[in-house]
């Protein structure tokens, strides 16, 4: 079974289909968000107001990060102050707790600007699920990224998957253990497993969020909140969002239909 799927997965290479592409954006997906080249900047107001805004933010954010070109906006002790009464981040980010991926500093954002929930390979759970419906709900964030990241410890625990993990780290494997045996049957090499168990992994994630009763799912039906799953290149400092998330937004298909 294991050598028919890795022989389908060849056949439809072979035919020009691939492997959600982590190199750069696709020209169809860079007019849909209308991002510009040579542009580094969004307006941070328009981003909290309208999700496909806000990720152009956070790509343009990041462009400067990664181009050693990060302005560290909002983080004076006036902006700290000005965020005591409540906060609006324009978008919630759920991450690795890796150190190696602080997500203000690799967007290149400040004070207020991202909610932030992390944990060892971006695994859910209640907490987590109430965390980010609290930003959904309460502070109406409308933009949610689930962002991995290469070389993850936890991933490559799921891939490795070893015999007696210590204590809770079981969970995690287990959590991480679908993703994984779907990369076993689309690679060939252990390096390509991993990479592919990492981006496998975000789009599980992605998944799980869209279809959370009741209020993720419906929200995202609606149009309410976008849900977007990207991952962080430690050697380049890009984030790579997965083209994958992105055309299977419903926004995304209505402006194909339209073309």
């Amino acid at each position: 079974m294991k050598q028919i799927s890795k022989l389908l997965v060849l056949a439809a290479l072979a035919l020009g289909y691939c492997l959600p592409n982590m190199n750069a954006q696709s020209e169809e997906i860079k007019n849909f968000l209308k991002l510009e080249d040579g542009q580094y900047f969004a307006d941070r107001d328009s981003a909290y107001l309208d999700p496909y805004y806000g990720l152009k933010k956070l790509i343009y954010g990041n462009k400067r990060f990664a181009e050693n070109k990060s302005i560290s906006p909002r983080q004076t002790d006036a902006d700290l102050k000005n965020n005591e009464l409540g906060q609006s981040p324009f978008a919630v980010i759920i991450g690795c707790a890796d150190s190696r991926v602080p997500n203000e500093i690799i967007f290149d954002q400040g004070v207020g600007d991202l909610f932030i929930t992390r944990t060892a390979g971006q695994v859910m759970a209640e907490a987590s699920y109430g965390t980010i419906e609290y930003a959904v709900v309460a502070l109406d964030t409308r933009l949610i990224v689930v962002l991995g990241h290469e070389s993850c410890g936890a991933v490559t625990a799921a891939v490795k998957r070893p015999e007696n993990p210590p204590g809770h780290v079981v969970t995690l494997i287990n959590a991480i253990k679908p993703a994984a045996l779907r990369a076993e049957e689309m690679t060939e090499s252990k390096d390509e497993m991993l990479d592919a168990a990492i981006r496998e992994n975000v789009i599980e994630q992605v998944n799980l969020l869209r279809g959370l009763e009741p209020v993720m799912s419906r929200k995202y039906e609606n149009g309410e909140i976008l849900i977007v799953g990207a991952v962080y290149n430690l050697h380049t400092g890009k984030v790579e969002f997965i083209d994958d998330t992105i055309t299977s937004l419903p926004g995304y298909k209505k402006y194909m239909a339209a073309r």
